[in-house]
């Protein structure tokens, strides 16, 4: 059973999580540097992969921590208030869905993987560890920065159910369906061959 607390947290959690995570990284800090907007330019995508194309590493990497952190940081705060993995798990969802969904930008958002990171490694250092070498190593094969993403997430509910706690399982299943229909362009162009392969400059 949720108690009255638990319930305070849960509301209180979700609210911050979203409008944390609504407060794109990726725009503010292309107008810091004076870089194209990134939803007007290069993939028009609002992420660091993006922000990488349009201005190079050092503005990419910023957006990247910056990203990780709005899915890290609502998920320590309120582990701090409950365990209850169910509420961490809503925290979780909500935090990823400002990104994808900010009510400062239009509700015009990225694509999550960064924010989901940053979620996963508050919930488990090891979950997070496991996204990230999964992502490294399909990255090494391939260099499909896309494919890479999605492989590591959609195995995360998996890795959850068999070495987390498999509560968990569900809340991860949802954020990899989520994050496999904000990436249904790059699974066509995947598929038809015509991704992009990631390169580690600065688009001319």
């Amino acid at each position: 059973m949720i108690n009255i607390i638990e319930v305070a947290v849960l509301i209180a959690g979700v609210t911050g999580g979203y409008l944390l995570g609504s407060i794109s990284s990726a725009i503010l800090i292309c107008k810091l540097f004076r870089l194209p907007d990134p939803r007007m330019e290069g993939s028009k995508n609002p992420g660091a992969t993006n922000v990488l194309r349009l201005g190079g590493k050092f503005p990419a990497a910023l957006t990247l921590l910056c990203d990780v952190a709005k899915g890290a940081v609502p998920v320590l705060l309120v582990k701090l208030a409950t365990q209850n993995p169910y509420i961490i798990s809503a925290v979780l969802l909500a935090a990823i869905a400002g990104h994808l969904y900010p009510v400062f930008f239009q509700f015009k958002g990225g694509k999550g993987v960064a924010t989901a990171l940053g979620g996963l490694l508050a919930l488990s250092p090891s979950l997070g560890g496991i996204f990230i070498f999964v992502w490294i190593g399909v990255f090494a094969l391939c260099r499909y920065s896309s494919l890479s993403a999605l492989i590591a997430i959609v195995s995360m509910p998996f890795w959850a159910w068999g070495f987390l706690d498999k509560r968990y399982a569900p809340a991860l299943a949802i954020l990899a369906i989520i994050i496999l229909i904000k990436h249904r362009a790059n699974i066509e162009r995947l598929v038809t061959g015509k991704e992009t392969k990631s390169s580690f400059k600065k688009a001319s």
